[in-house]
């Protein structure tokens, strides 16, 4: 089955129309907008697309249920709440969204067993981001639930850029690869959220070559590569120095680590297609980002979208704080 036969009638969605601000209650504002903090003089938001439920067991590998249930509870039918996280990074020159969500391309059947709310374009104007000052996006790879929003689904049917002025980057492997369908993760790639913007000219594929060479995307925001999950999974760096400080580093670590809960190096998903490169891939990203205190970003924690790591006295990775 090609990705577009899984196509379903658009939900409604709320406008990016710049100046709306959907709902001004706090308590509101503060479920769709997940955290603020400035790295350097970059300013990082983290918006949702908001929440959906996978099976815990899928989530966790051959991890039992016995010890990653004392960490996330399931349900009776043995899923747990996972984070739909998007960054935005607002640099001074350029505005920066770093993953986009499950986006309104899913089928009613498909929406019922994920129970996604499609939130992000909401999340997105209530902290006041619009879509027409976005200039980039960047897919860290192109499995449906982190570039959904990369397009929106229209009533006629038809796809259009949900960011109009923004390039997007993603990895040429993993356009690749989702063109394949292959039986493993087929599922995982829906295309029209992605090829659309290929054949616009708007997406530019990277390859390793280019990556190791120069992976600067713009002045602060770098990729880098941490296979594994797939085999070309990027991590988006951001680094910036405030006036007169020293210079600090975020790392949008994506499906490497997907959650506080992932943070031991052998606690990998089923859904990953290389479990023991992702747990060299954890220990590569260890020696960096606990001694140099980077702040790490998961894209499906929804309790905890950022932390700083460290070790506890076993050795092992633990969150050390949550800022």
């Amino acid at each position: 089955m090609d990705g577009s036969e899984r196509i379903a009638p658009p939900t409604e969605v709320a406008p990016f129309a710049s100046g709306q601000v959907p709902n001004a209650d706090p308590d509101s504002t503060a479920r769709l907008v997940r955290a603020r903090t400035q790295v350097g003089d970059f300013e990082l938001t983290i918006c949702t697309d908001g929440t959906y439920l996978l099976d815990g067991g899928a989530m966790f590998g051959v991890v039992p249920k016995t010890l990653w249930q004392k960490r996330i509870p399931a349900d009776d039918q043995n899923r747990i709440l996972l984070g739909l996280n998007t960054a935005v990074v607002r640099t001074g020159k350029h505005t920066v969204v770093i993953e986009t969500g499950i986006g309104n391309k899913q089928s009613p059947k498909m929406r019922e067993i994920y129970r996604n709310q499609e939130l992000l374009p909401i999340s997105l104007n209530a902290a006041g981001i619009w879509a027409e000052e976005v200039d980039i996006v960047i897919n860290t790879h192109l499995h449906f639930d982190h570039c959904g929003w990369n397009t929106t689904l229209l009533p006629d049917g038809s796809v259009t850029p949900t960011f109009p002025n923004a390039r997007y980057f993603a990895h040429a492997g993993e356009v690749a690869h989702g063109h394949l369908q292959l039986d493993r993760d087929r599922v995982s790639y829906l295309s029209p959220n992605y090829d659309p913007l290929i054949q616009s000219g708007q997406m530019t594929l990277l390859t390793t070559e280019e990556i190791r060479g120069n992976a600067e995307i713009v002045p602060g925001i770098s990729v880098e590569l941490f296979p594994g999950h797939t085999a070309q999974l990027m991590g988006v760096h951001i680094e910036s120095k405030a006036a007169g400080g020293a210079s600090e580093h975020a790392c949008y670590i994506s499906d490497l680590i997907p959650t506080s809960a992932h943070l031991d190096p052998t606690w990998v998903m089923g859904y990953d297609l290389d479990p023991l490169t992702c747990i060299e891939q954890r220990k590569r990203f260890y020696q960096r980002a606990i001694p140099e205190d980077w702040l790490v970003l998961f894209t499906h924690d929804h309790h905890t979208p950022m932390a700083r790591i460290g070790l506890n006295d076993k050795g092992k990775p633990i969150v050390r704080s949550k800022t």
